[in-house]
């Protein structure tokens, strides 16, 4: 069973992504959830501890964001972070208000320095605030250990069920010793280990490869991104030839793209290509679509039967490989809804059932930075690592009107 020390549910916030990055810049790894996931599916990460994150709402609002109850059963230790500590607030037994007074930006806090969780930390330091609520009683069990000027309850604490909440935001930047917070969260409070690498992941992704491909043939979709370039050198490591690497050339790529890339994995991945020119089918499809999110999902289907196509001149191709990283997933999904999807990443979460490949998604627990961490792992050019991001829509999607 796979280990995840911290699992983090989502409530909206815009920092729960930074929340995810801080804990594992820790070593310890750390999955985003929607809030809504229940808690037989936490269990199973057989987590440490849990998060969670702030976000948009109000827990006395009509549509609130609610969890699943017996997550306060795993009897593991929880934060909660600003809508967070709403919802600890209120499950609790508390009361929370709309308070007059609104806080956004930076805030003196002041706080009991004999709480684990302020450990190597002075009270007065500056804190990020942004909410509109305030805790007006405190629930049964809790006591205050933190206050600002207009937060008499800037964080509080239950002992008993080894439960934080704080009003503030420790993973930004402007807390200034919110790294310090989380840390003393993470490993002292939840006794996570910090054994989680990239060279770690390098080596059990490579291992898993192998172990699912077998003896198969994998087709890997390259663009010549940094993303696509890892996968494929990870699989060239796990299966040798029997990954067939294919750059497609949609019409809509940078100059010289075409012959950069060729010479890339040529010369400096030392990883046979094979190049197909679609330029024709996919500015035809695209002929007359303004709306970029059109676009963006009429060149990922046109990718995917390009791939397919390909794949039918080879024996023995069972698997579809490509560049997915984990915030092309967290993107992807909304936590309420598909109104709110950030925008939409093809592929994410399937292949179209005419297609008979499986999906092969080794970065897709990864953030980018990690993945070109990952690239030095696996000692790849320095010039690939950091070549300047290209989107597989290309300039499809940066040309803004009709693409003729």
């Amino acid at each position: 069973m796979k280990k995840t020390p911290i699992v983090i549910l989502d409530f909206g916030s815009q920092y729960t992504q930074i929340i995810a990055r801080k804990l594992r810049e820790f070593n310890v790894y750390c999955e985003i959830l929607p809030y809504s996931t229940i808690s037989k599916v936490i269990k199973s990460k057989n987590p440490n501890g849990i998060i969670f994150s702030g976000g948009p709402a109000s827990i006395y609002d009509e549509n609130a964001y609610l969890i699943d109850k017996t997550i306060f059963d795993i009897n593991i230790p929880i934060l909660g972070i600003c809508y967070g500590m709403q919802l600890i607030v209120d499950y609790f037994g508390g009361k929370v208000v709309s308070a007059k007074h609104h806080e956004y930006g930076k805030t003196k806090l002041y706080f009991d320095n004999d709480n684990e969780i302020f450990n190597n930390t002075k009270s007065g330091q500056i804190v990020w605030m942004s909410h509109g609520d305030r805790v007006e009683v405190m629930p049964s069990g809790f006591s205050k250990i933190a206050y600002s000027d207009n937060s008499p309850y800037g964080a509080i604490y239950n002992k008993e069920k080894n439960i934080y909440a704080l009003q503030f935001h420790p993973e930004v930047y402007h807390t200034q010793s919110g790294i310090v917070l989380l840390n003393n969260f993470v490993k002292n409070i939840c006794k996570c280990d910090d054994s989680w690498s990239m060279g770690l992941f390098a080596k059990q992704q490579i291992e898993q490869i192998r172990d699912i491909v077998k003896s198969d043939k994998v087709l890997c979709g390259v663009s010549g991104g940094v993303d696509s370039s890892i996968v494929a050198t990870m699989l060239h490591k796990a299966i040798g030839d029997n990954l067939i690497a294919v750059f497609v050339d949609q019409g809509l790529l940078r100059k010289n793209e075409k012959e950069n890339v060729e010479d890339m994995f040529l010369n400096d991945l030392k990883i046979k290509l094979i190049t197909v020119d679609a330029s024709e089918i996919f500015l035809k499809r695209l002929e007359g679509v303004v709306d970029p999110e059109q676009k963006r999902k009429i060149i990922g289907n046109t990718f995917i039967d390009v791939f397919d196509e390909e794949a039918k001149k080879y024996s023995n191709v069972k698997y579809l490989a490509q560049g997915t990283l984990y915030t092309d997933v967290i993107e992807s999904i909304s936590i309420n809804g598909a109104n709110n999807v950030i925008k939409s990443h093809h592929n994410v979460g399937g292949l179209p059932d005419f297609m008979k490949l499986k999906l092969l998604e080794p970065l897709k627990d990864v953030f980018k930075d990690e993945a070109r961490v990952l690239g030095r792992e696996l000692g790849m050019p320095r010039d690939v690592i950091d070549r300047h991001p290209f989107p597989g829509p290309g300039l499809g999607i940066r040309i803004l009107g009709d693409i003729t």
